[in-house]
């Protein structure tokens, strides 16, 4: 168009994030993108630095507010921090007193800014991170600036062990505390994503001693109250904050758990004899000083023998395979003390039985604290997406000790109910387990929910439940129905084809997760009626099905050339291999298209929706579906469809051949003859 000046304007979308097109993303504009002529984002740059350094404060706050918005573009943000810009964001915030709508904006710039990663948080100087954290530690301050400010050390905390010593030490627990008990839900969530980042930098030593003041402080019973059963739902990064809180508070039983027990420390060995003094001090009230050391210790053989320990001589042999190490004995020391009763019933109980049916205490104890581990992941780092913790665990002190009382309980259950004897020591506890994890699975609110249900959920009931599944995977093996399966597939294949289709139809909300942490940014992506367009964009927080015409970016399925997943993706190999998040992997997909090979990257939020959508996008570029999800909807529609087709021939064995045809006969006289019908 001639413009004079032509360095000083740009092009700008329109719509949407409102990007500016740069001679590197030129080639990704779409037929049908609007676009409009702006001011270039150098000049803008320059005018929103001298903006920001006016003295009038209506034009100030106009100008950090158009930054705050144009941040988030790439090209603008290197601009301004090419020209000093984060400079005169640092003078605002440490020389300003304001605390209102200015300072929020500034504050969200300044995130925006960040987020490019083109500067280190390393470098940010002592005087503003010592103002973030006035306003976070102030009462009277705009909830937005706070919220800001919690974001903005949640986001410090992890780059370096420096900023962390200072932020835990600016920032007391107390003071996040007070912030978890606000009602505003963007505020609470805030604190608690940077009460979860100070965690995961912590040293292991440091993070024991803030559980064991957060413990103090009542957080479980807090958490349990206002926040799991609060009239919100639970949001989903508050899911996962409350599985990080969970995961840390167990893993503090490792450092037991891999310590095996030493026989010559006096206080481990006292403990072991606490157990057989609780279980037997009845019976030996004779003074045992009246019987010589080799009575003593025969009686004592004999008493850990009861106990169900197989080294009766030496039992501190059986605590030395680690894990459980120690932290089965701790177990057992607190079932001894804290349900004496109980404990008292189950050793007495069996050391009366036969032999070859008592159910061995201690040997049972260590098993059972080995299967618990596993089945909490005690010891297991933290997943970066996972979501799955257990009300129930908030709503007891001792959590794991606790569930070891109830469990050892059903280990005696269960092993009367199997009638049990030595040999079937295996047997018993992975019945066991499944009844733990079945239950586990209900998601009990409470312990004592849990203990009624599982001790409901006998033996009988377990063979019941194994047997129905067993039914539900069987199929008939016989010739003529596996040829009845291969001609049925196909046109269930193409059922599944559909479903696949109609659901990228209605759409997706994926997350964005940048290479430092979660992040709140939403987009949504869906496939248009007709199947020809893939149609995504940017959506706010709460928008659960946005209409097409609302996603502005697209493209159309003609263009799509391939489909990668996993490691293959752009967006995991950008990575560190260090840092490479497994869970990442495997809910990443990418599609390529374009002659120039231009990627949409995704997250999957859930296995199912990547399944769905790697089988939906595969069908698109006419491929095999190749997902897990679709061998099982397969197999679960083939058996449905094969059971109705088979039952007349309930109770009827199939022959693997057909029976022959026999010889037509001799003479065809017995067919009756139609010419001769009466009239």
């Amino acid at each position: 168009w001639s413009l004079p000046n032509a360095e000083r304007y740009a092009l700008q979308y329109a719509d949407g994030r409102q990007t500016y097109i740069t001679e590197s993303n030129r080639r990704e504009i779409k037929n049908g993108s609007i676009l409009r002529l702006t001011t270039s984002p150098d000049q803008e740059a320059e005018r929103l630095y001298s903006g920001i350094q006016s003295n009038n404060s209506d034009v100030k706050t106009d100008s950090l507010k158009k930054l705050a918005s144009l941040s988030q573009d790439v090209t603008f943000a290197q601009e301004f921090i090419n020209r000093n810009g984060l400079k005169q964001i640092f003078y605002i915030v440490e020389e300003g007193n304001d605390t209102g709508e200015m300072l929020a904006h500034t504050l969200k710039a300044f995130m925006e800014l960040m987020e490019h990663d083109f500067v280190s948080w390393e470098t940010l100087s002592a005087t503003f991170i010592k103002k973030i954290v006035s306003y976070v530690n102030m009462n009277a301050v705009d909830a937005s600036v706070q919220q800001l400010s919690l974001s903005i050390l949640e986001n410090m905390v992890p780059t370096s062990r420096l900023l962390f010593e200072l932020v835990k030490k600016e920032v007391t627990l107390d003071r996040l505390l007070t912030h978890l008990q606000v009602t505003n839900a963007q505020l609470q969530l805030k604190a608690m994503a940077l009460l979860i980042a100070l965690l995961l930098a912590a040293t292991d030593a440091e993070r024991r001693d803030m559980m064991d003041y957060l413990r103090e402080k009542n957080i479980r019973q807090f958490i349990h109250k206002n926040i799991i059963h609060s009239s919100e739902p639970l949001g989903d990064e508050m899911a996962h904050y409350l599985y990080v809180l969970q995961s840390v508070s167990l893993n503090l039983c490792e450092r037991r758990m891999r310590t095996s027990m030493d026989p010559y420390s006096q206080e481990q060995r006292e403990l072991l004899q606490s157990l057989r003094q609780t279980a037997f001090e009845s019976e030996s009230e004779a003074p045992a000083s009246n019987f010589n050391t080799e009575r003593r210790r025969s009686l004592c053989a004999k008493e850990f023998r009861k106990l169900g320990f197989t080294n009766n001589s030496n039992p501190a042999e059986d605590l030395r395979r680690a894990p459980p190490g120690l932290l089965a004995l701790d177990n057992m020391v607190y079932f001894s003390r804290h349900t004496p009763n109980a404990y008292s019933r189950f050793v007495l109980e069996n050391s009366s039985r036969e032999d070859k049916h008592e159910c061995p205490f201690a040997r049972s104890s260590i098993q059972l604290t080995l299967i618990l581990c596993e089945i909490l992941h005690v010891g297991e780092p933290c997943s970066e997406t996972a979501q799955a913790f257990y009300p129930m665990f908030f709503g007891q002190d001792h959590f794991f000790e606790e569930l070891f009382c109830i469990c050892i309980q059903l280990v005696n259950k269960t092993w009367k109910e199997m009638r049990a004897t030595q040999e079937d020591f295996d047997k018993v506890l992975q019945v066991v387990r499944e009844q733990i994890t079945r239950t586990l699975s209900l998601k009990p609110t409470s312990l004592e929910l849990f203990k009624t249900r599982v001790n409901a959920l006998n033996y009988s009931e377990i063979l019941k439940l194994r047997q129905t599944e067993r039914l539900h995977q069987e199929e008939t093996l016989a010739v003529p129905v596996l040829e009845l399966r291969e001609r049925l597939k196909p046109e269930l294949l193409e059922l599944i084809r559909q479903q696949r289709l109609l659901h990228l139809c209605e759409g997706t909300l994926f997350r964005k997760i940048s290479s430092r942490r979660r992040q709140d940014k939403l987009w949504y992506c869906r496939l248009s009626p007709n199947h020809k367009v893939l149609h995504y964009g940017d959506v706010e927080e709460g928008v659960h099905s946005p209409p097409i015409e609302s996603l502005p970016e697209k493209i159309p399925v003609a263009d799509m050339k391939m489909l990668l997943v996993g490691k293959e993706c752009p967006h995991t190999k950008e990575k560190s291999s260090g840092k490479q998040n497994k869970d990442v992997l495997e809910l990443a997909f990418s599609i390529v298209y374009d002659v120039e090979e231009y990627c949409l990257n995704f997250v999957a939020p859930t296995r199912y929706e990547f399944c769905l959508w790697t089988d939906g996008l595969s069908v698109l570029l006419g491929r095999e579906m190749t997902s897990e999800r679709t061998q099982t909807d397969l197999d679960v529609l083939l058996s449905m469809e094969l059971k109705l087709r088979l039952l007349d021939l309930e109770n009827i064995s199939i022959p693997d051949t057909p029976p022959p045809v026999p010889k037509p006969p001799s003479n065809l006289n017995f067919c009756y003859d139609f010419s001769h019908a009466e009239p």
